[in-house]
């Protein structure tokens, strides 16, 4: 799998942020749970210090840790330099200021790294991207996905998002996608042939308000589930 490191932003968000971003409630945190593309995420290591079951897959794994703190480093203050020249375009209600979130994004990659060769080596960590997973299928109750699809819809077409989502409903019952807006802030242009197609083959779809917001409008979560018959 040839990804480029230099390429990657690793910016990766805690538990309570995965909370806030999908509506967990208590019940679905002991549910087995997949994170697609998690990059340096603190969730796989913050859920399972509380013993819950939680497993990631990201193709940034392939690199050590050393390698995913450098580029961290390489990049994280350009990004927050670009924020706080556009600090006013931004929602401030989780993060409180752009140095607020520099200081929840190191914090993250550093709880993060120190649980990742551990994690790895229980296969917490897994070397993998979408449209094709290597799992099972319902090997998961819940599949959650945040900051790629939708987001990078101008990148990635209707049919990755289609084949992306078969997946992952192919591997769990329940998928939660956020946010549901472009990096330019537009409705995705993908969203509503998605809705459309998952209602026509059956599958329940909400689209659910999140108390979390860092890009404005970007505070809406979609959420698949196959109907237990």
């Amino acid at each position: 799998m040839a990804m480029v490191l230099d390429k990657v932003v690793p910016f990766g968000r805690s538990m309570d942020e995965y909370i806030k971003i999908f509506n967990l409630t208590n019940a679905d945190l002991n549910k087995r749970i997949i994170g697609i593309g998690d990059g340096p995420a603190s969730f796989n290591a913050e859920m399972t210090r509380q013993g819950k079951s939680v497993v990631s897959v990201d193709p940034l794994y392939q690199f050590s840790g050393d390698e995913i703190l450098q580029r961290f480093n390489e990049v994280v203050d350009n990004i927050i330099n670009q924020v706080k020249a556009t600090s006013n375009d931004w929602v401030w209600s989780y993060h409180k200021s752009p140095d607020d979130l520099r200081h929840n994004r190191v914090k993250v990659i550093q709880e993060f790294l120190s649980d990742y060769e551990t994690g790895k080596k229980s296969n917490r960590y897994a070397v993998g991207e979408l449209p094709k997973l290597a799992y099972d299928n319902q090997e998961f109750d819940l599949a959650l996905c945040s900051h790629l699809l939708f987001l990078y819809s101008d990148h990635l077409d209707y049919n990755f998002h289609l084949d992306s989502i078969g997946e992952m409903l192919r591997i769990a019952k329940e998928v939660r996608i956020f946010p549901l807006i472009t990096l330019m802030w537009k409705h995705s242009q993908h969203l509503d042939e998605i809705v459309k197609y998952y209602t026509s083959k059956g599958y329940k779809i909400d689209i659910e308000k999140v108390e979390y917001e860092l890009q404005p409008g970007g505070n809406k979560m979609l959420k698949i589930t196959r109907d237990i018959i």
